[in-house]
């Protein structure tokens, strides 16, 4: 979520460099040509396919276009995601290109930003500074915020914690202009990377300055469009399956790292100096000092090392990363005893293949429906038909970009602890959410996970409100490593859609069917506020400017859902693509029993909780908020997974030859007597 925090691992950086030396050659031919002719030509009059192809190897980009062979058999998913699809391998894979389901709108056509040439006009108008947008529109009027009384706080962390499992857009590796050499940080200017947010006079982050920072997303090295390879793609760093990579990784470096290679029993590395009430918490990262906030005065507690490196960003994407690393320990055990024949490496294997079957499970039994309607649901997702391996799985832009950004305006100013009656803690006071932003060291020495876990349990989400949209503390005191001012999340998301070329909000209704919005009684119908349509219309001047992400979360809400009809449809093609183009889908027959499907229907992440914490009261449902004591469960009343189905037999022909071999050793051993 706080983009500018994003460390990419070393195999993304490589490629990162790659794509930026690709891009900016293909830019520096493309100024020398119009200089000669005197006009502005686009890259793929100047160029072959062939030539950008070469062009491409030449700056260190891996060779995409070579075929890459996959095994024929493979029983386990491939850390990286290639060869999920064996006709094409790299659909899903990381570092790979994000799915364009809209033709980039780039001003150049090719690379520049919406907003990159001062004066460019849309529709007859100039697009509005972002801040200006955030700070008329996003703060509203009102001070007050609503509670949602369905559901809790845990839905709103479980939204990010799983967006982190399918997409992470790294930012350029280098915080210097390529040609003017200025550092991005200070810069004003569009000079790429450099795409500095400009602000009004007298706002309240201005500092003296006429921008914010912003460094543009880096580029992928080829978009795998052959008839577009020269326009400007960004890339996904990690797997866009549902695949449990924020617990294991996606790099086989990383994944090594993050094992307890020591053992037998396939387990995960956990933390040597500190433990939770005698549970775990996640390993350190190796570099140190880290970047992490610390307590004052006290002994440096450094970041925690996990799947996503954004694992720190805030206390309960910490919270539930350290649930999913005990999870899986304590199943590798289980599955030690019932298995010891298997060895260290199918322990691990198999117990990395239920966790992510969870992942999938409690995203799209669980959090899903609440998110988009079950009526959405049923019309963009449905009843699981099987693997289908001409769907693309890879995540889109505007669903990374924009559609599942939609919780940003649900999250709550205040992170709330409770203690074992969920009342507010004698110990541990809740924090306001800027106080949580990159601080493990609050998890260690105040409490351990069971306080927080409490309060996402407990206590219900901010609920959207068109007067309040989003929560100051993001919008003024978001807080981001190595940058030395507070930044807005609202301004972020709006200049990363103009950044990866977006197309706007008509747009993107009318590719999922929705009539275009052509005026302002248009817009007043899918808003239902008159004093905001007036807002955007004063900002933008036209319908067909409305950034996309503003507009799908000034939608009204659907029935029975916490997003409007844009971003349901959004969101519900994606999670179907993510599912039919899944060969290891949990549902996909061969992959696991029908007995351990039916086992692993059973489990939940209220049960992982009590397994995996101090907490022993918990709703049924912990995405539902419900009223403590009366609406809570004791965790022996909470359906746990039986691993009894995972437990393999010795082949009977092994048995056999053993049988055998013995024999003949008895009756060797009686002869030389």
């Amino acid at each position: 979520m706080y983009t500018l925090s994003r460390r990419a691992s070393s195999e993304t950086q490589h490629i990162s460099k790659s794509a930026e030396v690709f891009h900016m050659t293909l830019g520096l031919l493309k100024e020398k040509a119009n200089r000669r002719h005197r006009r502005s030509l686009p890259v793929s009059e100047l160029l072959s396919v062939k030539a950008v192809e070469w062009i491409a190897n030449l700056s260190g980009c891996p060779q995409t276009f070579q075929p890459t062979t996959c095994a024929s058999e493979g029983k386990y998913r491939s850390i990286s995601g290639v060869c999920n699809n064996r006709k094409n391998p790299l659909w899903g894979a990381a570092n790979t290109g994000l799915a364009r389901w809209l033709p980039a709108e780039y001003e150049d056509g090719e690379n520049q930003p919406k907003g990159w040439n001062a004066g460019r006009q849309y529709s007859g108008f100039q697009l509005p500074l972002v801040r200006e947008v955030s700070n008329k529109i996003m703060r509203g009027s009102s001070t007050s915020i609503l509670e949602d009384n369905a559901y809790s706080q845990m839905l709103v962390d479980w939204g990010q914690y799983i967006d982190h499992d399918i997409s992470f857009t790294p930012q350029s590796s280098s915080q210097t202009a390529f040609s003017e050499g200025q550092d991005c940080l200070h810069a004003c200017t569009n000079a790429n990377p450099c795409f500095p947010m400009q602000i009004p006079k007298d706002d309240k982050l201005s500092r003296n300055k006429s921008c914010l920072p912003f460094f543009r997303s880096s580029p992928a090295c080829l978009n795998g469009q052959t008839d577009a390879l020269h326009v400007r793609q960004q890339m996904n760093s990690i797997t866009s399956f549902i695949d449990a990579s924020t617990v294991y990784g996606h790099s086989a470096d990383l994944e090594e790292i993050l094992r307890n290679l020591s053992g037998s029993d396939g387990l995960l590395a956990v933390n040597s100096k500190y433990t939770d009430e005698g549970q775990p918490y996640l390993p350190f990262v190796s570099v140190q000092p880290s970047a992490c906030l610390q307590d004052p005065g006290s002994e440096r507690v450094e970041c925690f090392a996990a799947g996503d490196s954004r694992v720190n960003e805030i206390l309960p994407l910490s919270v539930l990363h350290t649930l999913w690393v005990r999870e899986h320990n304590r199943l590798a055990k289980h599955l030690t005893r019932l298995n010891p024949h298997w060895g260290s490496e199918v322990i691990y294997q198999e117990t990395r293949k239920i966790i992510g079957a969870l992942h999938q499970i409690i995203t799209m039994r669980d959090y899903v429906p609440k998110i988009i309607g079950r009526e959405a649901f049923d019309e963009y997702i449905g009843p699981y038909e099987g693997y289908n391996d001409s769907v693309n799985p890879s995540v889109s832009n505007v669903f990374a970009t924009a559609a599942f950004r939609f919780g940003h305006v649900t999250i709550s100013p205040v992170l709330r602890r409770l203690n074992e009656s969920f009342q507010e803690h004698e110990h541990f006071s809740s924090l306001n959410l800027h106080q949580t932003f990159f601080s493990p060291w609050r998890l260690i020495k105040e409490g351990g996970l069971d306080p927080v876990l409490r309060g996402l349990l407990g206590r219900p989400a901010a609920l959207q409100s068109q007067d309040h949209l989003m929560t100051e503390e993001l919008t003024e005191r978001l807080v981001v490593l190595n940058i030395p001012e507070t930044l807005d999340l609202a301004a972020l998301n709006l200049q990363r859609g103009r950044d990866h070329g977006l197309p706007g909000y008509n747009d993107w209704r009318l590719f999922c069917g929705f009539d275009r919005v052509e005026t302002r009684s248009d817009l007043a119908e899918v808003i239902g506020n008159d004093v905001l349509v007036e807002k955007v219309m004063d900002l933008y001047g036209h319908p067909n400017n409305i950034d996309v992400w503003l507009g799908g979360v000034l939608e009204r809400p659907l029935s029975g859902a916490r997003t409007g009809p844009l971003f349901a449809c959004l969101i519900g093609k994606q999670m179907k693509t993510l599912r039919e183009g899944d060969r290891f889908w949990w549902e996909h027959p061969g992959v696991f029993s029908p007995k351990q499907r039916q086992e692993l229907q059973r489990h939940s992440l209220s049960r992982v909780i009590c397994d995996n914490s101090g907490v022993t009261e918990v709703p049924l449902d912990p995405f539902r908020v419900e009223t403590y004591p009366e609406d809570f469960l004791f965790c022996g009343n909470i359906p746990s997974l039986d691993l009894e189905e995972w437990k393999e037999q010795p082949d009977d022909n092994i048995r056999l030859k053993f049988t055998y071999t013995l024999l003949f050793v008895c009756l060797f051993v009686h002869i030389l007597i």
